[in-house]
């Protein structure tokens, strides 16, 4: 299990929840470009937390971290309070593995945003990847597309070389010839069809992807009133998105290195939103069931304790 180790080097008891949080001086927050969540970019780049908190003298530090497994590793060494953005998948692995990691507030549904593609040149199916080197960030949402996919042609993950690796080196791997096929998402995806690398299949119809901004249990009940301060700055950095749609799509384009129009449709396929719903939970079930069946989680996760009242607010 690709977080056994994570957790088992970095997690520590839980059992000083009862004890007195001592007054929060730093806040570290992580920030992950692949998904293209441009609500954390709003965020950093206007100063939406450090303006929240200046009053307060907490200090803000935004960490730059390519995958939820990155950030899973972080906050079971505790030095990371927020993860900006994680994918349901690896927020289930999580507390399956015994980290309890809560919701703070939904960030996108960016379905057709999340695919497999192949190098270019080639043509290949679902089925045609048996034997062949898959490469891609394991432990996230890309990887249960990857099983999802394998198993509606009657295939498994084992049917093929899979091998993992951040978005950016797993699409730099795939676009040289070093790999047959690419687990990629957002810019990474219009770039890889930009070079010529076909979409094997998306994540549409197959499984439903929820990205959340997540805290552990333990932060969230030393630090209600900080969480709560928190999801606030998110919507707020929502709300400018929808009131700046040109100026959020500029700013899309420079971070991911794409043009205007590009980043416009990706915004288009993010679907972004700030408060959880009941489809939501019950997506989060179908999910759970399926990463139990396909042995990518050992224990069974109580959805119902995932999701923190705020973010349904």
């Amino acid at each position: 299990m690709f977080l056994k180790s994570v957790l088992t080097a970095g997690l520590l008891t839980f059992s000083a929840l009862a004890l007195a949080a001592t007054p929060l001086k730093e806040l570290n927050i992580s920030y992950v470009k692949p998904p293209f969540v441009l609500q954390l970019l709003v965020m950093k780049d206007h100063k939406l937390l450090e303006k929240e908190f200046e009053k307060d003298g907490i200090k803000i530090n935004w960490h730059n971290m390519g995958t939820s497994p990155e950030a899973a590793k972080a906050m079971a060494a505790e030095s990371l309070d927020i993860a900006g953005n994680m994918n349901t998948a690896a927020l289930l692995m999580l507390n399956s593995e015994g980290l309890p990691v809560r919701v703070v507030t939904g960030t996108a549904h960016p379905t057709s945003n999340f695919a497999i593609v192949s190098k270019p040149g080639t043509t290949l199916t679902v089925k045609d990847l048996k034997g062949k080197q898959v490469v891609g960030p394991k432990g996230t949402f890309l990887h249960q597309l990857l099983v999802a996919a394998l198993e509606k042609e009657g295939m498994k993950e084992s049917d093929v070389n899979f091998v993992s690796m951040g978005i950016p080196k797993a699409l730099s791997a795939v676009m040289a010839g070093r790999a047959d096929a690419a687990l990629v998402a957002s810019s990474a995806l219009i770039k890889a069809n930009k070079g010529g690398a076909k979409t094997i299949i998306s994540a549409e119809g197959l499984v439903e992807p929820t990205l959340v901004m997540t805290t552990t249990e333990k932060f969230a009940k030393e630090h209600p009133e900080i969480v709560k301060r928190i999801n606030k700055v998110y919507k707020e950095s929502l709300a400018w998105m929808k009131q700046h749609p040109q100026e959020t799509a500029e700013m899309g384009a420079k971070e991911h290195k794409i043009s205007v129009e590009d980043a416009k449709t990706l915004i288009a396929r993010s679907h972004y939103f700030d408060k959880m719903n009941q489809k939501d939970i019950e997506d989060l079930k179908v999910n759970e069931k399926f990463l139990r069946d396909n042995g990518m989680i050992r224990h069974d996760v109580d959805i119902e304790k995932l999701v923190l009242p705020i973010a349904f607010q």
